[in-house]
């Protein structure tokens, strides 16, 4: 079986499966809540029997379910952007990702933004949006290099396991 490569997004249109045994016992009522929606989730890992979702700081826990596809636009939920400005017809302004949902008629992502403590009453899709949170990553280092040693007169002493 092919697993997909993690993490993705999606959403949960419609109730996935009968009943709720592909709930995790302990995210019932959380996820009872969430699904079904238009919700964009980030299914961020997956343990052998779980997938772990993630929608902003909320998590849970769910079997392999039938989901729908989203692509991923680079901007996740906590994230800050700031709004492309129009002349006069869109105020330019910074604000947090608060909620993000997947508009099926428009096949597109559109984004809740929070400004100030206060929610900004229209949704934004992401060519209206740039990305100011910083998500470049350095993977951990995976080479092991041997430290020089110092004969204390600013010369190295020869490691006899190199070679040269």
């Amino acid at each position: 079986m092919q697993w997909p490569q993690l993490p993705d997004y999606g959403c949960f249109l419609r109730w996935p499966e009968n009943g709720q045994g592909f709930i995790h016992p302990d995210d019932v009522s959380l996820v009872t809540q969430l699904v079904p929606s238009s919700r964009v989730m980030k299914r961020l890992s997956f343990d052998g029997v779980y997938y772990h979702y993630g929608y902003g700081r909320l998590r849970f826990r769910l079997r392999p379910a039938m989901w729908s596809t989203v692509r991923g636009e680079g901007i996740d939920i906590g994230d800050q952007v700031e709004t492309i400005g129009l002349g006069m017809q869109r105020d330019r302004f910074v604000a947090r990702v608060w909620g993000m949902y997947y508009v099926s008629r428009k096949r597109c992502i559109l984004y809740r933004l929070r400004r100030a403590e206060q929610m900004v009453p229209n949704l934004y899709p992401r060519d209206q949006l740039r990305c100011l949170t910083d998500k470049a990553t350095v993977r951990p280092a995976s080479t092991r290099y041997r430290s020089p040693t110092w004969d204390g007169q600013g010369e190295t002493v020869r490691d006899p396991q190199i070679e040269e």
